[in-house]
């Protein structure tokens, strides 16, 4: 469902799209026979609209429709250009509902009149290029495209934030796929230049051969977010054994992973590092797949042996997914994740900045969802209890900069708190240790 503001804003869309192509000169220059340039691009841009390629999450979707935009442009000037975005209305796509397309077709073709204007503005020719005047046209056109992807991306931005986590768009698909689709927005947008200076050569067979390329590339990332598919699969399964093992953490990975990459971007991680810290929170507790069952759901307190192999879960994780070669920097939040800043933590013992910094991360919002989280035995903390226990741990446990990073993070992003857990038949008298009771004063073990 597309909520009440993201109507208002697709209706305002709409409305400022229409009354702009209304005031623009309605009229088809440049090339012999517009019309049937008109069509042809509108065909190209219909084709390459209706078969667009699912980037790393399937809710986000590249076309390379932009080139036949902006060979209108070129070829044909801003009104015509408006009418090859506006083509979206009609794309052959049958999931899409009518908000959607409205919004598509409008934005489409604002993108079209606003490169077009841009493109007039810096003196480019409208018509076939010409050898004499390529260089100033190759300035409007830079400018012309750059006009597009960043209409583009500020109207898709508007309607994010009025429609999060449910209806036309995922925070996360937009997200993560960002540099790719300004990249790719940007590359395709060259070869509406490519149709247009070929078009006087080869006339409409420009726009038939510029499919060839175009096709190439979607099915190289079609590959590419296969790719990207196969890896999320195999953390999630991973994540699924744990909390098969581990009951009482389910979820836990998720809210983990979610945490960190808000404090990820909070501190200004680059989008590469924002990328392996989602996958060292989803996977930080991977290692306890080597911690027998026992002794992570044993009732009573832990004996030295029992004790030491909770310690050791860290350094199983390692072992477990050190062969996966795209996780990188992630295996350090991985390994040093229970580290604490006093040098008390475990496996190793570092202290302050001896801890990596995704282990930094990882240890705040580990011990954030830890809080928050209700379990058979306890009942969750308040978030803004949560955060007083944050707090009063920066400096010891964890660094204070992520601390208040997250406190941050949590200002400007819900937190939406894991529902009970469901406890087993067997285990509903039973009271189970926390053994991840970030809170818990630190266990002192005598030994003999």
């Amino acid at each position: 469902m597309v909520s009440r503001a993201a109507w208002l804003y697709i209706s305002a869309v709409v409305a400022i799209t229409v009354l702009f192509v209304a005031s623009a000169p309605m009229h088809l220059s440049g090339i012999p026979h517009p019309l049937f340039a008109l069509v042809t691009l509108q065909a190209l841009f219909l084709v390459c609209d209706s078969v667009k390629t699912p980037l790393i999450s399937r809710q986000t979707k590249w076309s390379p429709s932009s080139a036949a935009t902006l060979a209108a442009v070129v070829l044909l000037g801003p009104f015509a250009a408006a009418l090859v975005g506006a083509t979206s209305l009609i794309s052959m796509r049958r999931q899409l509902h009518l908000p959607e397309r409205l919004f598509n077709g409008a934005m489409h073709a604002l993108c079209g009149l606003a490169a077009g204007e841009a493109y007039l503005a810096l003196h480019g020719h409208v018509g076939f290029p010409t050898a004499s005047a390529f260089r100033a046209i190759v300035v409007a056109f830079a400018a012309a495209a750059a006009v597009h992807v960043a209409t583009n991306h500020a109207l898709i931005w508007g309607i994010y934030r009025l429609d999060r986590g449910s209806g036309m768009l995922r925070r996360e698909a937009l997200e993560s796929s960002l540099p790719l689709l300004l990249a790719s927005d940007l590359g395709y947008a060259c070869l509406g230049l490519v149709i247009a200076s070929l078009w006087q050569i080869m006339g409409w067979f420009a726009a038939l051969l510029v499919l060839v390329p175009l096709f190439v590339a979607r099915w190289a990332m079609g590959q590419f977010a296969e790719q990207q598919r196969a890896y999320a699969a195999t953390m999630n399964a991973l994540c699924q054994a744990v909390e098969t093992k581990d009951y009482y953490t389910r979820g836990h990975g998720d809210r983990v992973s979610r945490g960190a990459v808000m404090i990820a971007r909070q501190i200004g991680m680059s989008s590469d590092r924002t990328d392996a810290i989602r996958f060292a929170g989803m996977l930080h507790d991977v290692g306890k797949l080597g911690v027998p069952t026992q002794v992570l759901q044993k009732t009573g307190p832990l004996t030295e042996d029992e004790y030491a192999a909770i310690q050791l879960h860290p350094m199983r994780g390692l072992e477990i997914v050190r062969e996966i070669g795209f996780l990188y920097e992630a295996l350090n939040g991985i390994m040093h994740h229970h580290e604490r800043i006093d040098g008390r933590g475990y496996p190793m013992g570092l202290a302050g900045h001896e801890i990596p910094e995704f282990a930094r991360v990882i240890a705040v919002a580990d011990a954030f969802d830890s809080m928050t989280s209700t379990r058979s035995y306890r009942e969750a903390k308040s978030i803004r209890l949560a955060l007083a226990e944050l707090r009063k741990g920066a400096g010891t446990q964890f660094d204070p900069l992520i601390v208040e990073a997250f406190i941050a993070a949590l200002d400007r992003e819900e937190w939406r708190l894991p529902e009970p857990a469901g406890v087993p038949a067997d285990l509903a008298t039973v009271t189970v240790q926390d053994h991840d009771d970030p809170t818990a004063p630190l266990r002192v073990i005598e030994i003999p």
